[in-house]
């Protein structure tokens, strides 16, 4: 069997990453979460975990052993210098536990979303790139509404992601999505049944 090629998934906090990558689950596609992978690497007993609080101390950790993410957030967002230790630490982690997930696909291609895809240099790991791209107030209303989220944050979050024009500027493929949710899943039905006449992600 020939090795799934790798589609790279992003787009800004509510572009609808999520809403897309459910379609190509849906249609079969084995989708990695550089989300999910982030999370796996801190567990209780794994390496990632106990540097962290040999760093930052126990004040990171909740009552059960499980690491505060926000307490953590808190800390490095204030602190340029303490969020790239964390970055260093932890980004070719997320890297390994991300290659190894992918190597078990049994899709002819698979998928890695990640919000930071171009940032962190995942982009690397996939030989094609799907940015979701929407209009920027439409971004923020979307986040605000589901997080609950003041308008103040979500827009300092936009301000720390890689901006629109720069994720364009990686994408071999744009889904602007910016109507409804049949629409999105048309779309993402004619995007997959391209992608399944490519090899190694080219035409």
């Amino acid at each position: 069997m020939t090795k799934p090629w790798i589609l790279g998934l992003t787009g800004g906090i509510g572009s609808g990453k999520s809403a897309v990558a459910q379609g190509f689950i849906d249609r079969g596609v084995h989708v990695v979460d550089a989300d999910h992978a982030a999370r796996w690497v801190v567990e209780p007993g794994r390496p990632a975990l106990a540097k962290i609080i040999e760093h930052f101390g126990t004040g990171v950790l909740q009552a059960d052993g499980q690491l505060d993410r926000s307490a953590l957030r808190k800390l490095v967002f204030a602190d340029a210098e303490q969020r790239r230790w964390l970055e260093s630490l932890l980004h070719p982690l997320i890297g390994q536990e991300i290659a190894q997930v992918l190597a078990r696909a049994e899709s002819p291609y698979a998928i890695l979303v990640s919000p930071l895809l171009i940032e962190s240099g995942q982009r690397h790991l996939t030989q094609r790139v799907l940015v979701v791209d929407t209009p920027v107030e439409l971004q923020v209303q979307r986040t605000v509404a589901r997080d609950q989220s003041s308008e103040e944050q979500v827009r300092a979050i936009l301000q720390a992601q890689a901006s629109r024009e720069e994720r364009l500027r990686h994408a071999h493929d744009v889904l602007v999505n910016d109507r409804d949710m049949a629409w999105l899943d048309a779309e993402v039905g004619r995007l997959h049944s391209f992608y399944l006449t490519l090899r190694g992600g080219l035409p």
